[in-house]
């Protein structure tokens, strides 16, 4: 086991501890809410479908979206391509 700093560390390549689980809680709850909104767009206005990604996006990074990217996912619901954010069971270091 690697210590990486306090509330994480490496075990057999994957990050381990609470800061660990709170990183993969946000992954979770973004994927879920990614998934609402392609389920909910086709009833969306364009604004409340970006509103909507730009939260989800600002939920799993905890920091301002690139709005290029916003836009562009945006985009690609609208146009009816399905998002799949695969979240794993942990998070693998390098």
């Amino acid at each position: 086991m690697t210590f990486i700093e306090p509330g994480l560390y490496v075990r057999n390549g994957f990050a381990e501890g609470p800061l660990a689980d709170a990183a993969l809680s946000r992954a979770v709850r973004a994927a879920q809410l990614l998934d609402d909104l392609q389920e909910q767009a086709p009833t969306l206005t364009d604004g409340q479908l970006h509103d909507g990604v730009h939260r989800a996006l600002r939920c799993y990074t905890r920091e301002q979206p690139p709005a290029y990217q916003v836009d562009s996912i945006t985009g690609l619901i609208r146009c009816g391509v399905r998002i799949d954010w695969l979240t794993p069971d942990r998070l693998p270091c390098a």
